[in-house]
């Protein structure tokens, strides 16, 4: 079953065709973009539904609807965790301790995300727990954080000496150090303390190793990619373009185009790359020091692929050098070849630039002179191609 073209990708095409030029067929739109015409055809047709010219079921409506679905579906399971919760914490012989109730309605079908965002609960600690029964000196330290946390909830204004006064009235005896490591662990402070904060912004994900080392080469897809970000102004302001590069073909596998540079411009490119690719488990992915890609989305993207990052160091534009190369192939024939109105504009040259000449017209030495689309057709076999 063929993998589905991402959607800006489509949305791209849809443009292109809308603002073809005078002799220009929808056949050849589809032929410079590599998709059947029939496909965008129906592309076109979805389109006008969407914009109201013609009638029918639109794209948001049917998101919409799959929305609802997933929705209560979601919403069912989130009352029956509820319900299972207060029916457990009822039970005067058992701790306050919710994991072994995450286990049982996991085995129901329900999802253990679902439960633990449901009960306010982390996920990685449950499965520590999950993975090692829990320990004598851990329920006790439940049983004794349970005490204080009931004892901070009743009485906000008690620091922690008052705080283990009631907890040992409550049956829970422990030393003072002992009650202040947990009420510090837990944020139980007086609200009439001082105020008590993290000591700034959270830091950011590791930085990748640099595992290229300047050796932009790979001997089949999907074995190295780079990813950059540039940017260009027009009358509307700047629009931002993340593009990833397989170095395999030199082909640009996927990009993203928006006003704003966000992680999810980087997120959004390494989503409609992988989208286009399929198995891309220990591909390389390799890109500056910026901070999309240091964001803890485009890191947790890269988990989910199952991809290796790689970054190199900070400052040195030739450790990228490979990418460089081709975002500065599009500020010659695009960029720079006019100036631009709007972004709308500016978007249309340069995804019909990639797709059209970049990828199907322009002949590389490196490839034998060959265009990146006609070298992975002779490199690679019809299992491996990409869509």
């Amino acid at each position: 079953m063929p993998r589905p073209y991402p959607k800006e990708f489509r949305d791209d095409v849809v443009r292109v065709a809308r603002n073809r030029g005078p002799g220009v067929t929808i056949e050849q739109v589809a032929t410079d973009f590599g998709v059947h015409p029939m496909t965008l055809t129906k592309w076109l047709r979805q389109a006008d539904v969407d914009d109201g010219v013609r009638a029918g079921t639109t794209t948001v409506e049917s998101s919409d609807l799959r929305a609802a679905r997933a929705r209560i579906k979601l919403l069912e399971q989130e009352n029956e965790v509820l319900r299972r919760a207060a029916a457990y914490l009822s039970q005067a012989n058992l701790p306050k301790r919710l994991y072994p109730l995450v286990s049982e309605l996991a085995a129901e079908g329900i999802p253990v995300a679902v439960t633990c965002r449901v009960l306010q609960l982390a996920r990685q600690p449950y499965y520590r727990w999950l993975a090692n029964p829990i320990t004598e000196a851990e329920l006790v330290e439940a049983y004794r954080t349970n005490a204080l946390v009931d004892a901070h909830r009743d009485d906000p204004e008690f620091g922690y000496r008052f705080l283990v006064d009631e907890a040992r009235a409550a049956g829970e005896p422990m030393a003072e150090r002992t009650a202040w490591r947990i009420c510090s662990n837990n944020a139980l402070w007086s609200v009439f303390g001082k105020k008590r904060g993290r000591g700034g912004k959270k830091p950011g994900p590791p930085v990748h190793d640099d595992l290229v080392d300047r050796d932009f080469t790979a001997d089949a897809p999907n074995e190295l990619w780079l990813a950059d970000i540039t940017e260009h102004r027009t009358d509307e302001g700047k629009l931002y373009c993340c593009a990833i590069k397989d170095v395999f073909s030199n082909r640009i596998v996927g990009y993203s185009i928006a006003d704003r540079m966000k992680s999810q411009l980087a997120v959004t490119a390494l989503r409609n790359a992988v989208a286009r690719r399929g198995d891309v488990a220990g591909c390389v992915l390799h890109s500056d020091r910026g901070s999309q890609f240091r964001s803890r989305k485009f890191v947790a993207a890269l988990h989910d692929y199952d991809m290796v990052g790689s970054m190199g160091r900070v400052g040195a534009a030739g450790d990228n050098a490979a990418m460089e190369s081709f975002f500065s192939l599009l500020q010659k024939n695009v960029l720079d070849r006019q100036r631009w109105a709007t972004r709308e504009d500016l978007r249309i040259a340069i995804v019909t630039w990639i797709e059209r000449t970049y990828h199907r017209r322009r002949r590389q030495i490196g490839l034998g002179r060959l265009t990146p689309i006609e070298f992975e057709a002779i490199m690679t076999t019809p299992a491996s191609q990409a869509a």
